[in-house]
């Protein structure tokens, strides 16, 4: 059996070269994917950074933790607090202590002759900064940094450059890497918590990689910011924890390898690594699943095609056992060496994508492929068990052949269904239609989810791709009812031929159908989802106007907030990013984004979707939830942990609906952990000029020099409204990119082989009259009406996902149209019709140079 595989690989070697090809591709995707996700499973420990000289550090514990059933649970606080006056005076007398205070800077470049030269924003300080709901994009020109007092600066420890030490109010040692335009001697516009101001750059230090900063002189640093962030002391580490231990609990005492916790983001490569985790798997999931699709239907026709060849093998005494084993050794063959091919373009490939992640912004700077070949191996030997379970099922039909097969010399297939396709079809479509049902009716926020848009479909399109024998026949006289009553026979003859050459016309459909159904499914998701936030963010925000700062994730000084409060006409509400901690079951600590809003005005300015209770309850003692918590009753008591870490109990004043996730939770000022506003929603006043109010709030922000935005209601909505991530989007293409590969390669493999085998067919359309250039547009025109079949088919199944997607947030009671991907799915499609034509019309061109005559006498 072994020698009669080896020899049906090598004569039919254009059968098995799209599944060759696919499977090498897939299996080369799966290990570069699998290296690359070997490479998250750990960052890499790169110690202390900020504080990597300093002996000791004391500050405060940035992790709320509570004491479970099952253990101490903790979150991160959404603030950390100041070290305590008394205490620092304590450890001043353990030894040398240098006080860092961290604050923010925006700074604005004018040069050395006032001319202006904006500063480029650095990614680095965009993975750190908090984002605020609704604090906007970030003003060109502006570059936000960290502000710290020089001493502290050498506890990185930093070297100076250039230039010297700042010694006088108003001078700046900045970090300048190779892409920063600063150099010493510019004046620079700064805004921080004191204010608008300008700095002199007297001097600079070389970028450290984990921030970009602006040191001032200590005692300037201490006017601007005068809570101590952290703490150095230069003494016995035994002897700062006792002083810290009789201080009472919430500060840490950090040494070693510990003082990493001190640094911006300590946990941000993890963070980052957790997205590429999820990015590259799921890419590796399709791949497999594309990969599977396409084999198993190429075998599939090609196990079609060679009907006659194994009822001759029957006839000569071969068993239908010894049928099969030949059958699934071709599979074998080609998957081995498929395989082998996949891996050596996976070790290959992976540097190039680590590569790319880093470019993309999508993994951070210091990620690579590490030396792990663990994915090699199990992508080898995934794509050899691809192989061989696509052609499983064709080999028990090819076992089913009876000898007198081999007399059989119509054209027409039947029995293109058996029982047992029809009943996994059933099982299949049942399966994904009642998962999509019971997360309606059960918990229709599941059906949003990431992993549940991305895998469901998949399901549904199993299923589907497994009744297109039954689905092409009717579709295909449907579809060409009208060109087939066009003059001339080539409409007739290409309804004709698809009609009757139904399982040549599935195996051309499935992978249309495959990846049209991606790409009307995912993309439609994303983008429908990203519309439905956007409705809510607009019909949520009733504000005239909103006021946010020219940087994101800063804060509004609280100078320009009385002075907006006082506008005449104005009915100003100020709110502010939080965030509150909810112990679960007793177990599980959920953490909540929140926003603290003056309740006397948030009525007047917003319009959440309540649903039970009111918002003017809302007070110092209570608190608005949504329907997402296990509490839910108006009235009721929940145990909240502030974003400060304190622990407190609260009436539920009122209920939100859950909606898209984005419909979070209100308290009041006073539970806001210290978080300073962020914005600020204005209403005008029934009596008010809107223009006047508008010329005030932009006056009041020029004079600020700060960079503060005021925005229509319209403007602040657009720009809040969350789009798809960088993450989201590269993930997609990367899976559909895959997806259409392997379409191609299927189509042009499946129409390839069927057109070699229809030769003899071309032929007698010569030998009635056709001239060569109608029996290419004949197949051109059966192609293409093969892939309409499919692109229909995909279709279906993307409208019952983006159906399913639609009834999800109608339940959670949000009010938002499908978004359908026209663009990306018509280009899909037009690019499958392409390939379909050129692949059947290249063989056929080929074929018809043979004079007509001896291609009909042709035997097989």
């Amino acid at each position: 059996m072994l020698m009669l595989a080896l020899h049906g690989v090598r004569t039919r070697w254009v059968t098995f070269a799209g599944s060759f090809v696919a499977l090498a591709l897939g299996v080369g995707l799966i290990a570069a994917t699998g290296l690359a996700l070997a490479a998250t499973f750990g960052a890499p420990d790169k110690g202390p950074q900020r504080f990597a000289a300093a002996p000791v550090v004391v500050r405060a514990d940035d992790q709320l933790r509570v004491r479970t059933a099952n253990g101490v649970r903790t979150r991160p606080l959404a603030r950390t607090a100041p070290v305590p006056p008394a205490l620092v005076t304590e450890l001043a007398a353990l030894g040398r202590t240098v006080e860092d205070r961290a604050f923010p800077v925006d700074l604005a470049a004018t040069g050395r002759d006032g001319d202006p030269r904006a500063q480029g924003s650095d990614p680095r300080t965009q993975g750190s900064a908090s984002r605020a709901q609704g604090s906007g994009p970030r003003t060109q020109g502006v570059e936000p940094r960290t502000g710290h007092p020089w001493s502290v600066a050498a506890a990185a420890p930093y070297r100076l450059t250039s230039g010297r030490s700042p010694a006088a109010p108003g001078e700046a040692v900045v970090t300048a890497g190779p892409g920063s335009h600063l150099r010493t001697g510019d004046r620079v516009r700064a805004t921080t918590p004191a204010g608008a101001t300008t700095f002199t750059v007297v001097g600079t230090v070389a970028d450290r990689g984990f921030e970009s900063a602006v040191f001032l002189g200590d005692e300037e640093a201490a006017r601007i910011s005068p809570a101590v962030d952290a703490l150095v002391v230069h003494a016995d580490a035994t002897a700062v924890r006792d002083v810290v231990a009789r201080a009472g609990g919430g500060m840490d005492v950090l040494t070693g390898d510990g003082r990493r916790r001190a640094d911006p983001g300590p946990d941000r490569d993890a963070e980052a690594l957790v997205s590429v985790n999820a990015l590259l798997g799921t890419a590796a999931g399709i791949t497999l699943f594309v990969s599977v699709s396409v084999v198993a239907s190429t075998f599939s026709f090609a196990v079609a095609q060679r009907r006659r060849e194994f009822g001759l093998l029957r006839t000569a005494g071969a068993t239908p056992g010894q049928i099969r084993w030949t059958v699934v050794a071709e599979a074998a063959v080609v998957g081995v060496l498929a395989s082998a091919t996949g891996w050596w373009l996976g070790a290959t490939g992976a540097p190039l994508l680590a590569a790319r992640l880093v470019d993309a912004g999508l993994a951070p700077a210091w990620f690579a492929i590490g030396e792990q070949t663990w994915p090699l191996h199990i992508a080898f030997w995934t794509g050899v068990g691809v192989a061989t379970a696509g052609a499983l099922a064709a080999s028990f039909r090819a076992g089913r052949t009876a000898p007198t097969e081999v007399l059989r010399e119509a054209a027409v297939d039947s029995r293109t269904m058996p029982v047992s396709r029809w009943i996994l079809a059933a099982l299949v479509l049942l399966t994904g239609a009642g998962l999509l049902v019971t997360a309606l009716v059960l918990d229709p926020g599941d059906a949003l989810g990431r992993k549940a848009y991305i895998t469901r479909p998949l399901l549904l399109i199993v299923g589907v791709a497994l009744l297109a024998p039954v689905l092409a026949g009717p579709l295909v006289r449907a579809l060409t009812w009208l060109p087939a009553r066009l003059p001339g026979a080539t409409g007739v003859l290409a309804r004709e031929n698809a009609s009757a050459g139904v399982r040549r016309t599935a195996a051309v459909a499935a992978p249309v159908v495959i990846t049209v159904a991606l790409t009307a499914s995912l993309l439609g998701t994303v983008a429908t989802l990203a519309e439905a936030k956007a409705t809510e963010v607009r019909t949520a925000t009733t504000a005239d106007l909103v006021v946010v700062p020219g940087a994101e994730g800063r804060t509004l000084p609280p100078s320009f907030v009385e002075r907006v409060r006082a506008v005449e006409g104005a009915v100003a509400g100020v709110s502010r990013p939080t965030a509150v901690t909810v112990l679960e079951e007793g177990t599980a600590l959920v953490t909540s984004e929140a926003r603290a809003v003056d309740p006397a005005r948030l009525a007047a300015v917003a319009a959440p979707p309540v649903v039970a209770g009111r918002l003017t309850d809302l007070d110092d003692d209570s608190i608005v939830v949504n329907e997402e918590w296990l509490t839910t009753t108006v009235g009721e008591r929940v145990t909240v942990w502030l974003g400060d870490g304190r622990e407190v109990s609260l009436r539920i004043a009122a209920v939100l609906a859950t909606g898209t996730g984005g419909n979070g939770v209100y308290v009041t000022a006073r539970n806001a952990g210290g978080a300073g506003a962020d914005r600020i929603d204005v209403a005008v006043a029934e009596a008010a000029d809107p223009g006047a109010v508008a010329a005030a709030l932009r006056t009041a922000a020029e004079a600020e020099g700060t960079g503060i935005r005021v925005l229509t209601g319209a403007e602040w909505a657009a720009a809040a409204a969350p789009g798809m991530s960088d993450s989201t989007r590269a993930g997609l293409w990367l899976i559909l990119s895959m997806a259409l590969l392997c379409t191609g390669i299927a189509l042009a493999n499946t129409l390839v082989t069927a057109t070699t085998d229809r030769v003899r067919d071309l032929a007698v359309l010569r030998l009635t009259g056709a001239s060569v250039p109608q029996v290419l547009r004949l197949v051109a025109v059966e192609a293409v009406a093969v892939v309409t079949v499919g692109a229909v088919i995909g279709a279906g199944v993307a409208a019952v996902n983006l159906a399913g997607v639609w009834g999800a947030l109608a339940l959670l009671g949000v009010r938002s149209g499908v978004v359908v991907p026209w663009g990306t799915t018509g280009a899909v499609i037009a690019a499958a019709a392409v390939v379909a034509a050129v692949s059947a019309v290249v063989p056929a061109a080929f074929a018809l140079r043979t004079r007509p005559v001896e291609l009909a006498g042709m035997r097989e």
